[in-house]
């Protein structure tokens, strides 16, 4: 999620990292290796990101100009886009089926599109503001800026149940866009450079990928202060891991490395 950033949300996010930071006693740190490096709109706000059947799919925010796009991962070409109401800002995006749910900020309204051809098939509602999105076979996990991540049934998308993100019995909030990848849920964590690894079962944290000096901050969209890592998606087929940035100019193909203690 990232709106322009107010002085209770960057208390509230500064707060957040310390607390996953001690993490590094207890479990593991990951740094990363680049391994390809991708084009990617600097004018995106990217909300929402996956990759399915060789291509990304974003979602971006920002009234008046959010939009769900495919885009061509190699050149960064945008192949199809479907813009969402102008009143709306949006949010975190995932695939379920044969479509796309995309969640919106404050409007507590998430419309369901074709995969395909990106027609609106239907709206549904929740009660709150709406993050992320991430999803597996058999559930959809949403995130609201909370320490907590609700479940949804995939079909109804009506909240069956909530976990509470935690390390060493500490909530960490500010969840952020998630992806599901091989079985854990990545939660970027709003205002930093760290991604934690989100057992979906309990809400533990598993382990933590620092991705501190992947793009320098005078490289980050004009030195807009919203223009902060957000974006996570799996290729579950070739095992690539690709995370980017609000407003960057680069999408990056990263290999995860464990950190000596």
């Amino acid at each position: 999620m990232l709106k322009p950033i107010a002085t209770l949300a960057l208390a509230a996010a500064a707060a957040a990292v310390p607390a996953i930071a001690t993490a590094q006693a207890t479990v593991p740190i990951y740094g990363f290796v680049v391994k390809n490096s991708y084009p990617h709109d600097p004018k995106a706000f990217t909300q929402g990101l996956f990759f399915r059947d060789g291509h990304l799919y974003e979602t971006t925010g920002r009234n008046g100009s959010s939009w769900l796009r495919k885009v061509d991962l190699a050149s960064g070409k945008v192949l199809q886009q479907k813009d969402m109401p102008a009143e709306v800002f949006g949010e975190g995006s995932t695939p379920v089926g044969g479509d796309i749910l995309a969640l919106t900020w404050t409007s507590q309204t998430g419309y369901v599109y074709d995969l395909k051809t990106f027609k609106l098939k239907r709206s549904f509602s929740y009660v709150g503001e709406g993050w992320g999105l991430a999803s597996d076979a058999k559930q959809v996990y949403m995130s609201d800026g909370s320490s907590f991540i609700r479940i949804l049934e995939p079909k109804s998308l009506k909240e069956v149940r909530r976990i509470q993100v935690t390390h060493a019995g500490r909530p960490i909030a500010q969840l952020n866009e998630l992806e599901m990848v091989e079985g854990e849920l990545f939660s970027n964590v709003w205002g930093s450079d760290l991604i934690i690894r989100i057992d979906p079962a309990s809400g533990k944290v598993k382990g933590v990928i620092n991705l501190e000096g992947l793009l320098p901050a005078a490289q980050r969209g004009t030195l807009d202060p919203d223009a902060v890592l957000n974006g996570i998606a799996w290729d579950s087929k070739g095992k690539r891991l690709f995370v980017t940035g609000k407003l960057w100019p680069r999408l990056y193909e990263i290999e995860l490395v464990p950190q000596q203690r």
